[in-house]
């Protein structure tokens, strides 16, 4: 519901933009045309107030995007990929003309000074506009309290209304959530550590401690900077009060009383100037077990640890027990993946509310991520909202999604929980692959550090990948994810065609998985690179025998969903194919590495015969993996039977720069089709194409 906004409060907003509008940004370039609010609900109005706001959602989001750009250039065709990504670039290119059109038109005659474009790239004057986010974080009202007034102003999610238009929108929006949610604490902290000077005054220090305060409830350090400041200005009862506050804060979120050094500030202020009335009671120490033995941090613990906290139920039709039963549920699932360690719900049972999660409460457990959910509902739906944690540094939000469910439709619990665990495997191992992640040097983190650069296809960051993993043997040489990746490695070898022997490659990632699968049987990601190989080596019977034992061990593993449909391409089953690409789609929507896996779809209908609709997803393929092989060859066939020769010929130069020796013959002989009818059908589209006969 939006909240009424009287005038009095009106004229404060104002006020406060003019006072923003200050800045040397701003005295730059006079007052600020238009205003542009991008936390929260999206607002726009130029300096007469006249809404100039577009309709449209991706009209808007294109909005969004240049205001985060600050100014600088964005080009097109990057905005038309993320905003369409399921179409082709002509498609996505004309349907972003239109949106663009549509902000152009909203300006109105304020387009022409806040818009500047050309025929690659398109910007927004942000010098000559007051936008919500950027205000907040702009570093010239670093000293000024007038930051806080603002900051209350601005409340609200970045671009909240706009998730959903596209799967790679919603991988940006997510990305930018993140960093500005990091930016601002990192403004809040950084101000804080300015202020712990005895220089600063009593009140610009109360003033900022309070602003972080605000954002972190439980943050001791801004409590302590607070009740100093209030001592020093003979607040001292206002001090003695805020301890109050921190206490219940930490015992209510955390479970925990405040620290030694605040609880000794405590004692201090209270004893400066003798007891006062109603004052806090000092904390009494924690009472301890006959015999307990304090809890030792486990060393060296290399695996990652992932909590899932008890749901809460909330709302006319909250219901306890089956918010408790959906997070254990989700448990049981995460459970089947071997990437981490699962701490079940009835192991997190004493749980902080949803506002108040933070690194410090979850510690005893040595929890790196945690999945936190609610359950609402009114009249005859529940609706079940959930989120994933990163605890890496502080309790960020990595993903988060609502699920509807009718009241008498508990029957399809399970449509909820798949998708649910589903997705959180892909993002934990996209975000453990980054560089510099966490302070782990496990052979598992290495396996994790090694995967982008295998779909990177790039050969030297591909063969970085292959030492990551031949490392990570030497540290745990029966650890079964680790030979299953090795396999994989090898396996990938193979297909990009860097390996003289491949039947020695082959044979050698085979055995690696046969030790991953007798150590592990029950490993879903071994049991599917098995089957995975098998069926490249033409064994299609034992292909699908272990995809299925895979997929019965893990039903929700969307990778493995995504490397049995290849299978059913090379067995000429396109329809089914299509059927596990659509489920892959369903269990990871965000999946990082889809662009990989689209080229399963440009086979698929290129032997249904579908070849307008495999250049569709050929084209994206090639472009989002210009060095993977593989990618290449079903477009280029596509292309010869549609008789679009100049443009097959420009995918058959970098085949062949990449591959010297492909040739139809070669390409024949070696892919492992089942049914000479596919093999006709495949060798025949490169054949018109113009590949070498061979």
């Amino acid at each position: 519901m939006q909240k009424h906004v009287s005038a009095a409060e009106l004229q404060n907003i104002v006020l406060l933009e003019q006072r923003a509008a200050a800045g040397p940004e701003a005295a730059r370039s006079g007052r600020a045309v238009a205003r542009i609010q991008i936390l929260g609900p999206m607002r726009a109005t130029s300096y007469l107030g006249s809404d100039i706001l577009p309709r449209g959602r991706k009209a808007r989001a294109i909005l969004g995007c240049l205001c985060l750009a600050g100014g600088n250039r964005l080009p097109r065709g990057r905005l038309a990929a993320l905003l369409w990504d399921r179409v082709s670039e002509f498609q996505a290119r004309a349907s972003f003309r239109q949106s663009f059109r549509e902000l152009v038109v909203a300006f109105g005659p304020l387009a022409k000074d806040l818009i500047f474009a050309d025929r690659e790239t398109i910007g927004l004057k942000t010098s000559d506009c007051w936008i919500d986010a950027l205000a907040v974080l702009a570093p010239e009202f670093a000293e000024s309290a007038h930051r806080s007034e603002l900051a209350a102003h601005c409340q609200g999610e970045l671009l909240e209304e706009l998730a959903g238009i596209s799967i790679a929108f919603d991988h940006w929006l997510l990305s930018e959530r993140t960093r500005f949610t990091e930016r601002r604490r990192a403004l809040l902290e950084d101000e804080l550590s300015h202020a712990r000077g005895d220089n600063a005054a009593a009140n610009e220090r109360a003033e900022i401690a309070r602003r972080l305060i605000m954002f972190d409830p439980t943050h001791e350090g801004a409590s302590r900077v607070l009740m100093r400041a209030l001592a020093d200005m003979g607040e001292r009862g206002q001090a003695l009060r805020e301890f109050a506050r921190c206490r219940e804060a930490l015992k209510s979120a955390l479970d925990v009383e405040p620290s030694l050094e605040t609880v000794a500030l405590y004692e201090a202020i209270r004893m400066f100037s003798g007891p006062e009335k109603d004052e806090p009671a000092p904390p009494a120490p924690a009472p301890r077990k006959k015999n307990a033995k304090p809890k030792m941090p486990e060393p060296n613990r290399n695996r990652l640890r992932v909590g899932v906290l008890p749901f809460l139920a909330t709302g006319a039709l909250g219901n306890d027990s089956l918010a408790l039963s959906l997070s254990q549920e989700i448990g049981a699932g995460l459970a089947r993946f071997r990437w981490f360690d699962v701490i079940s719900p009835m192991a997190l049972m004493n749980r902080p509310p949803l506002a108040l999660i933070s690194e410090e409460s979850l510690r005893p457990n040595e929890l790196d991520y945690v999945i936190d959910g609610a359950i609402s509902g009114d009249g005859g739906k529940y609706q079940i909202n959930v989120r994933l944690l990163d605890l890496t540094k502080y309790a960020s939000p990595v993903w988060s999604e609502r699920f509807e469910l009718g009241v008498d439709e508990l029957y399809r619990l399970d449509e909820v929980v798949a998708p649910i665990v589903g997705r959180i495997d892909p993002l934990i191992l996209f975000i453990e692959g980054q560089p510099k992640q966490r302070d782990k040097a496990g052979a598992t983190s290495l396996i994790m550090q090694a995967m982008p650069m295998i779909y990177s296809w790039e050969r030297e960051k591909f063969e970085k990948a292959g030492a990551l993993i031949n490392q990570a043997l030497k540290i745990e040489p029966d650890n079964a994810m680790v030979l299953a990746w090795a396999a994989h490695w090898r396996m990938s070898h193979v297909g990009q065609a860097w390996t003289k022997n491949a039947a020695r490659e082959l044979e050698a990632a085979e055995q690696l998985c046969i030790k991953a699968t007798r150590i592990d049987p029950d490993n879903a990601e071994a049991l599917g690179i098995y089957a995975h190989i098998c069926s490249w080596k033409r064994e299609f019977d034992d292909a699908l025998h272990y995809f299925d034992r895979a997929l019965r061990s893990n039903p929700n593993l969307a990778f493995v969903w995504a490397l049995s449909a290849i299978t059913y391409c090379y067995v000429g089953k396109p329809n089914e194919t299509l059927k596990r690409m659509e489920r892959y789609r369903a269990l990871a929507p965000f999946d990082p590495y889809f662009c990989h896996f689209e080229s399963i779809y440009c086979t698929a209908y290129l032997l249904r015969g579908d070849y307008k609709e495999a250049i569709v997803y050929g084209r994206r393929s090639a472009k989002a993996n210009p060095q993977f092989i593989n990618g290449y060859k079903p477009l280029i066939a596509s292309l010869g039977h549609l008789g679009e020769l100049e443009e097959a010929r420009s995918y058959i130069d970098k085949v062949l720069a990449l591959e010297p020796g492909f040739t139809v013959k070669q390409f024949g002989e070696n892919y492992p089709f089942k049914n000479s009818v596919d093999r006709d059908r495949y060798c025949d589209g490169l054949r018109l194409a113009g590949v070498p006969e061979g």
